[in-house]
């Protein structure tokens, strides 16, 4: 496995190659594809070298109970969860109109896959690399399959073990030589204190072979992701098929830990798309 690697066509990364520098807009365009354009346009003029946003299949990315949960915020875009997410959210069309936009003033476009869904749409786009989201960085099942698409993937490491990232490093390695860890500090907004560089020289140690970059998440929305049922019933034995990596309400056991209730018991009937919570399991 090669320290350095092209991340876009005609662009390496790693060795003694310039730093790439991704613009982050997520979804602070408001639902608006015309002030998502002037945030590429800006991104470009700052001398970014790639403009990323979020996308999310928000049946697949929440759970029921999560997308129909009030949402009260004075940053609201809808009555419910939801409802809000649906007015940020760039169809299809909407994301292929921005790549189009992005290539024509010469700049690269990606997107944070939040779901495996949302990573079929993207590389079907043919974004140049996979961005992966901290929240994401402990869903085993969605990095090896993300890995499996060849594509070139950065992967964010906020609020992660060290122990998590060796097995991220393992469970991609195996799939896909071409990626590069992220040092991120989950705290939002993030105190320069907290900022931990020394992360970086860790990750440089640990992992030798693999490029290691900074992911600023100065400001930002924490989301916690977790393990949702697809449907079981009492004193059922549990297999890996029957769960899902989504946003739940209430939260339920992390996602690095799925692998953990395989051959389990569960105690009590579970309908689809609700929250697997350790008082659950035998």
């Amino acid at each position: 496995m090669s320290l350095q690697f092209e991340l876009c066509p005609g662009r390496m990364i790693g060795g003694s190659h310039p730093c790439f520098i991704i613009a982050e807009i997520g979804q602070n365009h408001q639902g608006d594809i015309e002030i998502a354009k002037k945030m590429i346009k800006m991104a470009k003029d700052c001398g970014a070298d790639c403009a990323k946003f979020q996308k999310s299949e928000l049946e697949y990315k929440f759970s029921k109970r999560a997308l129909e949960r009030p949402y009260n915020s004075k940053h609201s875009w809808g009555k419910t969860y939801g409802d809000h997410k649906r007015h940020l959210e760039f169809s299809h069309d909407q994301f292929r109109e921005l790549k189009k936009y992005a290539e024509d003033i010469g700049i690269f476009l990606t997107a944070s896959g939040m779901d495996e869904m949302a990573v079929e749409f993207l590389h079907e786009l043919d974004v140049p690399f996979f961005k992966v989201a901290s929240c994401d960085a402990n869903n085993f099942p969605y990095l090896e399959k993300t890995a499996r698409k060849g594509r070139p993937m950065v992967v964010s490491t906020g609020m992660q073990s060290m122990e998590t990232i060796r097995r991220v490093y393992k469970t991609v390695k195996e799939h896909n030589q071409k990626f590069t860890l992220l040092q991120c500090t989950s705290a939002y907004p993030l105190d320069p204190k907290e900022v931990n560089l020394s992360v970086i020289r860790k990750y440089q140690e640990e992992f030798p072979d693999v490029p290691i970059g900074y992911s600023g998440h100065e400001k930002g929305i924490f989301i916690t992701v977790a393990a949702v049922a697809m449907g079981a019933k009492v004193v059922e034995l549990l297999s890996l098929d029957m769960f899902a990596v989504k946003v739940g309400e209430p939260k339920g056991i992390p996602p690095e830990h799925m692998q953990q209730l395989v051959g389990k018991k569960i105690k009590v009937d579970v309908e689809e798309d609700d929250s697997i919570l350790a008082d659950m399991i035998e």
